[in-house]
């Protein structure tokens, strides 16, 4: 019986065997070393992802996104809390007939605001996930 002595699992037929070599001027390394950074990828991770995706595909550090994505929806949620808020006071004012074309004009204004905030992000959105599919 043979002891298993631990140490990295074989790699089959996927190993990585061949090398190619690069040269970079000062600013292309500094922009490397930038995105590598940025993105939390090794520098041959991102030369991998750019050079096989064709350009296309776009590298992303997911945790930063994640992280303003996370923003972005809070703050959407509070603007739509607010928005409610005002529609039950203008509910209430016309209730008592109190309601004044100023205060339904302001509502619009931030409603119809608020709406194409929405579909600005909605169109981002859309943008970066082509973005990201190779």
């Amino acid at each position: 019986m043979t002891r298993n002595k631990g140490g990295r699992p074989p790699v089959g037929d996927d190993r990585r065997s061949f090398k190619i070599d690069v040269r970079f001027t000062e600013a292309e390394y500094r922009q490397v070393e930038r995105l590598e950074k940025e993105l939390g990828l090794k520098k041959t991770e991102l030369v991998r992802r750019k050079l096989l995706s064709e350009g296309k595909g776009l590298a992303v550090n997911a945790a930063e996104l994640m992280k303003r994505l996370d923003a972005v929806s809070l703050e959407l949620s509070r603007s739509g809390n607010n928005i409610n808020q005002l529609a039950r006071y203008a509910n209430r004012l016309q209730k008592r007939g109190l309601l004044s074309v100023a205060i339904i004009d302001e509502y619009l204004h931030l409603l119809r605001r608020h709406q194409n905030e929405q579909n600005e992000l909605a169109m981002l959105f859309r943008k970066l996930i082509r973005s990201l599919i190779p």
